[in-house]
């Protein structure tokens, strides 16, 4: 029997929602601009673009959080000027969002029934009721997490597929998932995938967004590419490739993989040996050339961050010795380590890399004021931080605005305008592009690479195997929390790689 095409499976399909010339605008910003778009039952519609493209204003009108200026929203055949969030909720639509929304010191069970509690005699709560249907909904799906365990105690993977888990119980026919894999690694990813698509097997609909964008040809049926507000296409993602969509996004051709020419030295400027920390990893020795980019591979769980951890001072080691220009230091705390000479853009930069509600500038300027003096030049500062801004081409509205209202891409130059202020001769990049998009991340990998050619080293945690390979020098792979070999980037294939994170051996070995 031949395969249905797109276009007749849609024909067997309803469809759930629609779109017409969604239009919204912040001040004299248009953040969506007669923006059409559809989506059918059990359908994976992929939504690409650039940050500020348009993505996160088109979800968070669906979510009702945001009021359309003009458009209408057709949901299952009603149609609406805009939804509410309550009334989105009872359609249908739910939204799980990168940052994971859960409460961490509630059970499994009471955050999926949290808001819609099973009560018994005495309006008590029914515990025992809730973990017995929560059990039986995730056996349906073939998932299996502890009903019972707190949610500060699983994984990221786990509590990102339990946020899926929260929106079936309430019955959700559309689910608009923002980045859902950018804190997982390479099996925590394929398990989702896999989730997905048993989803759309039972007619779910689902929206999905991704910076990476290999992702789409997994799970996708349809992409749809936004820029600067505007619908560019929507296409089939069976006739169409990686090179397609990015000229669509960016506007011009590219090579999709960034390249970058080796800067490395063979001055060893940081050594690493028999570094330990109890139960995360143990013995890891290393070297860092001056000059060089040592990107750290592995799959999620097997110790990269924690080890950057260590080495930054975040985190406490059991045992071993860290040598910076041939001299032992002892980074037992952040303030000390950027004392030393090192730097560290950490893996949630919201959570660990940036203040929020402070400025622009007052995120810039930290780590400068804290090595200088009590007294601030607030002339030398704002001037400094203006030409970083500029340099980096940060979007923002002025360096008085707080850092918390700059898309992904501009927090995470943010970050890194702050350490161009500093004297570090090493910087840690732990997922230096999570949830950033192509245009900001070409503008990382350029810094990066000023960067060794100024002679400064980096140490670079990535999960994204194509960034591995095109940024690095050396890989050195981490499993279980050992280093188990380290291979020169340009002499290792994608799947020789993946092969080394997982522990199979392929012919030739």
């Amino acid at each position: 029997m031949k395969e249905q095409s797109l276009t007749e499976k849609q024909n067997d399909r309803a469809e759930v929602l629609t779109i017409y010339e969604l239009t919204k605008t912040f001040g004299g910003t248009v953040a969506l601009d007669h923006v059409d778009f559809n989506l059918y039952a059990g359908e994976v519609h992929c939504l690409v673009g650039e940050n500020g493209a348009g993505k996160s204003t088109l979800i968070k009108i669906l979510s009702g959080a945001e009021r359309p200026d003009q458009g209408r929203i057709v949901a299952f055949g009603q149609e609406y000027a805009r939804l509410a969030p309550a009334q989105s909720l009872e359609l249908g639509i739910a939204t799980i969002y990168q940052d994971v929304e859960l409460v961490s010191s509630l059970t499994v069970a009471d955050n999926i029934f949290l808001g819609h509690e099973i009560k018994g005699a005495f309006n008590r709560i029914d515990y025992a009721a809730q973990n017995r249907e929560a059990r039986e909904l995730m056996e349906s799906i073939n998932i299996h997490i502890p009903v019972t365990a707190l949610v500060e105690t699983l994984s990221p993977a786990q509590q990102q597929t339990l946020q899926i888990v929260k929106a079936l119980h309430i019955k959700s026919r559309i689910m608009i998932m923002d980045e859902p894999t950018a804190a997982l690694g390479v099996e925590e990813t394929n398990a989702l995938m896999d989730l997905v698509r048993r989803l759309t097997s039972q007619g779910i609909a689902v929206i999905y967004i991704s910076h990476y964008l290999p992702e789409i040809f997994e799970v996708g049926d349809r992409v749809t590419v936004l820029k600067d507000g505007r619908l560019i296409d929507t296409l089939d993602v069976t006739r169409t490739d990686l090179g397609m969509i990015t000229r669509s996004m960016l506007g011009r051709e590219r090579s999709f993989f960034y390249q970058r020419h080796e800067a490395a030295t063979r001055d060893v400027i940081l050594q690493v040996r028999n570094l330990s920390m109890h139960d995360l990893f143990a013995n890891v020795s290393f070297d860092l050339y001056r000059g060089e980019i040592l990107g750290f591979g592995g799959v999620a769980g097997a110790g990269r961050s924690e080890l950057m951890n260590v080495i930054f001072g975040a985190r406490k080691r059991d045992s071993g010795e860290i040598f910076l220009n041939g001299r032992s230091i002892n980074p037992d705390s952040p303030r000390t380590a950027i004392a030393q000479g090192l730097a560290m853009i950490p893996e949630d930069r919201k959570t660990l890399g940036l203040f929020d509600l402070r400025s622009v500038l007052e995120n810039i300027a930290i780590v400068r004021n804290e090595a200088t003096s009590l007294l601030l030049n607030h002339r030398q500062e704002r001037r400094a931080a203006e030409d970083l801004i500029e340099r980096m081409h940060i979007a923002t509205s002025g360096f008085d605005q707080p850092v918390g209202y700059l898309s992904g891409g501009n927090q995470q130059k943010t970050i890194l305008a702050r350490w161009l202020l500093s004297n570090a001769l090493v910087l840690i990049f732990d997922e230096p592009t999570k949830g950033v998009d192509i245009g900001a991340k070409e503008q990382i990998y350029e810094l990066m690479v000023k960067l060794v050619n100024q002679g400064k080293s980096i140490l670079m945690v990535s999960s994204d195997m194509a960034e591995l390979l095109a940024m690095s020098d050396r890989i050195p792979v981490m499993r279980g929390g050992e280093l188990v070999t380290v291979v020169n980037a340009k002499d290792v294939t994608e799947q020789e790689l993946l092969g080394h994170f997982l522990g199979i051996k392929h012919d030739g070995d």
